[in-house]
């Protein structure tokens, strides 16, 4: 490999260690600075650690080859997303910054379920800490397999270690520079690298469709837009061919976000309420740019390629094709390290969302009730380095089983937390009967889909996504059971008498 690219990459793992150690010394002296930053994150920080931790690899992978493979029409999962964030935004956003704070100064999502729903607190504060460190355990192995086979195919070459594979060296360089910086700077850690990531994936997702249409080899949007329409003449289409249930599947991505612990993590850590609306605008315009992006290198990447003669065999490793192909090697590796920062924002999130929970709804309610600073920061470090070596085990295999059912922990989260989150947040009357009851329905709903294939095939028509049935039945049985269960004085839960 070039020497240029691999200068822009150790300059890049070397900025976000700094950063690592830059936040240690600012915001590490307790529990709430180590997993919330102390609440005081700028709007914009909050907003593109929200943004990096949400999209991953598949902003920069998934996305752009599903439009390379199939056109426009993918753009719909796209579009449920935007509308879905947004939607989290503006009714989960400033709520549950105020009421975290306001119920006892929670510091997890489970610790303020317990707190919100005091007569249901143990059941509710386990039964979601096991769901959080489990998923995020898969999730996290997800994440260090996407680091594992993009070092093996663009960096293999370079290492040759003879006891240990390129794939497997990756996934272990992979963790061990997310564990540099998440281990010793904590949450602002997480979320000023998260900050610096966003800024990377979007400046890498503007460059290239430019530079597609722009080159000596390209056609321009027109002659793109004529080429793709010679291959397909519905490539360009947003409509030909969807079916009423393939538009709600694909919109209904967006239901997701009202439950996924490491984006509404930023909403409680945002420095007040007031600055929710300033970091939601930051959030939505990066989030438009981005996938804008990622269409226009996805659809004008399959005119390139039909133009050139160029013969791509997984439509996903799109982007580091056109990386090399298109740019100097310094811009290559600033291109690739785009890729590991998709790739690393979201596993240090995972991470740190897992310790928390390991800390303060395991450590805390059963090893040590009252347990003093420095032996917080410390369990949560060593929560964050055990999760870590799990994951990395756990994804030895490229091929695992796991990957299957990280494919699904969108939906799980989603149908499991989303309707309890927003419901606790805007229902006065939401029982914590109801709220448990509500939890596990949507989590076994998603699992027993899965597990009959209706995701696949439904009815002898298209699959339905498991997010749909998972959160509409989760919803009626919080609605059902906090009706029948709920007493008053119920929602009085324990108030910090400290917050605004």
């Amino acid at each position: 490999m070039h020497i240029g690219i691999w200068t822009s990459l150790f300059l890049y793992f070397a900025l976000m260690i700094a950063i690592g150690f830059y936040a240690a010394k600012k915001s590490t002296s307790n529990s709430e600075e180590y997993m919330l930053g102390g609440r005081n994150l700028h709007p914009a920080v909050a907003a593109l650690s929200a943004g990096a931790s949400d999209m991953s690899g598949w902003l920069l992978l998934g996305l752009p080859g599903a439009l390379f493979a199939a056109g426009l029409i993918e753009a719909w999962i796209g579009i449920g997303l935007f509308v879905g964030a947004l939607c989290n935004w503006i009714i989960v956003a400033p709520r549950l910054r105020e009421q975290t704070e306001r119920y006892d100064n929670a510091l997890t999502v489970p610790q303020f379920l317990a707190n919100r729903f005091p007569s249901r607190a143990l059941p509710l504060r386990m039964t979601s800490a096991i769901i959080v460190v489990i998923f995020f355990i898969v999730y996290t192995a997800a994440g260090l397999v996407g680091g594992g086979k993009l070092f093996a195919s663009a960096f293999g070459e370079m290492v040759n270690l003879g006891f240990m594979s390129d794939y497997m060296f990756g996934v272990w360089f992979t963790l061990i520079v997310v564990l540099a910086y998440t281990v010793v700077g904590g949450f602002l850690a997480v979320s000023l690298t998260d900050f610096c990531q966003g800024v990377i994936m979007m400046l890498a997702l503007v460059i290239m469709p430019i530079v597609i249409l722009t080159t000596g080899q390209g056609d321009g949007i027109g002659g793109a837009a004529e080429r793709l329409s010679e291959i397909d003449p519905s490539y360009l289409s947003l409509t030909s061919g969807v079916t009423a249930v393939g538009l709600i599947s694909a919109l209904a991505w967006g239901l997701g976000y009202f439950g996924q612990p490491h984006i509404i993590v930023r909403f409680m850590a945002v420095r007040s309420v007031k600055d929710v609306s300033q970091a939601r605008n930051y959030a939505m315009s990066w989030m438009l740019v981005a996938l804008i992006g990622a269409v226009g290198m996805g659809i004008f990447g399959r005119a390139y390629v039909e133009r050139n003669g160029i013969t791509v065999d997984d439509p996903e490793t799109i982007f580091m094709i056109l990386s090399d192909l298109l740019f100097h090697p310094l811009i290559t590796g600033f291109l690739y390290a785009a890729l590991l920062a998709a790739i690393m924002s979201t596993i240090s999130s995972q991470l740190l969302v897992s310790s928390s929970s390991l800390t303060e709804d395991f450590y805390r309610l059963f090893i040590n009730k009252k347990p003093s600073d420095k032996q917080l920061v410390f369990i949560g470090r060593l929560s964050v380095l055990a999760v870590g070596i799990v994951a990395a085990l756990i994804s030895g295999n490229p091929d695992s089983q796991v990957l299957s059912l990280v494919a699904n922990a969108w939906a799980g989260f989603g149908a499991a937390f989303g309707p309890m989150i927003i419901l606790a947040l805007i229902w006065k009357k939401t029982s914590g009967s109801g709220a448990l009851a509500g939890m596990v329905v949507g989590a076994a709903t998603v699992i027993a889909w899965i597990a009959l294939d209706w995701n696949q095939s439904f009815l002898g028509g298209p699959g339905v996504y498991e997010i749909i049935p998972g959160f509409v039945l989760s919803w009626l049985t919080i609605y059902g059971v906090s009706k029948a269960t709920y007493v008053d004085g119920e929602f009085r839960a324990i108030v910090n008498k400290d917050a605004p």
